[in-house]
């Protein structure tokens, strides 16, 4: 009997957990069940492998015999959990003392819920429900992608998607941030035999055209202070994300002083006109180059302080 590295077929480490196998487990055979994949014999056949994986290393017991004895596990004396080896795997989960009725709880933890058929709720062809059985299950998740610029969020706006050669009108949220993803629920692949359609999964990325540091809902920006409005004070124009505002600037203002600008940051998550604030940061310019007669009057300052 040649040797199966059934790890290597469910994509786990050999130090993996019973639960990471389960997970892994899972996985693949959402991904390659034949009922997703009817016109496909290498996902049957890919199908099958990892079936016969599972009954082995998804059992602790047989795990540890194969681990201990490789392709020559079941002359310990343990049952053919996966089918015969001899090629004629079955679809069936024997293990559990529950028999089907027990697959039939895990099958729906696999696909989301249990399958039906006209035949007392069970599909006709084993739990699998293989040979046109009315099992029905959830469509894949879609993943995508879109990229904005920071500008591109600061309202709520509409925007068509093409998402597998499907145009899709969604809204766009004011305030959404750089890694964020939303949920359309209904909008994935469809499902099998009239189950739901799966899910569409949109992950944003935001690209800061701006001058302005952002971090949620506030905004930050430095800008330079000449000396002399620092010490005696003055008005400066300061530039914000929707446009300009006279600043008022205290006499002996200091350098990395802050002043908050309230309500002058970006919107909220999805609420337009409720925004956060915007944070000036001062550096103060020390004139370079002086005079001589510029000189001296610092001079004359420092004498009178």
């Amino acid at each position: 009997m040649a040797y199966k590295d059934y790890y290597q077929v469910l994509g786990v480490a050999k130090t993996a957990s019973q639960a990471e196998i389960k997970k892994a487990y899972k996985k693949l055979a959402r991904k390659h069940h034949p009922d997703v994949n009817p016109n496909d014999t290498g996902a049957e056949e890919k199908f099958k492998a990892i079936n016969e994986a599972y009954q082995v290393i998804g059992k602790a017991e047989n795990r540890k015999k194969y681990d201990q004895l490789g392709a020559h596990w079941q002359q310990a004396g343990a049952q053919n959990q996966g089918g015969s080896h001899g090629g004629q795997s079955q679809y069936q989960y024997t293990g559990g003392a529950g028999g089907e009725a027990d697959f039939a709880e895990f099958f729906e933890s696999v696909f989301g819920q249990r399958a039906q058929s006209s035949q007392g709720g069970r599909s006709s062809h084993g739990p699998f429900g293989f040979g046109g059985s009315s099992a029905r299950y959830k469509g894949e998740d879609v993943q995508a992608t879109l990229s904005l610029n920071l500008t591109e969020v600061i309202e709520s706006h509409k925007r068509t998607l093409s998402v597998n050669g499907k145009n899709i009108r969604i809204t766009v949220p004011a305030g959404v941030e750089n890694g964020q993803k939303i949920r359309l629920k209904g909008f994935g692949g469809a499902g099998v035999n009239g189950g739901p359609s799966g899910d569409l999964y949109i992950q944003f990325n935001i690209h800061n055209n701006t001058e302005f540091k952002r971090e949620k809902a506030n905004l930050y920006k430095t800008i330079e202070l000449d000396l002399y409005t620092a010490v005696l004070g003055g008005e400066v124009r300061v530039k914000t994300l929707t446009g300009e505002v006279n600043l008022k600037i205290k006499p002996g203002t200091q350098n990395n002083s802050q002043l908050k600008l309230r309500g002058q940051g970006f919107p909220k998550y999805k609420q337009d006109q409720d925004k956060g604030d915007l944070l000036v940061t001062f550096q103060i310019k020390i004139p370079e180059d002086l005079s001589a007669e510029q000189r001296q009057l610092f001079n004359q300052l420092k004498a009178l302080s």
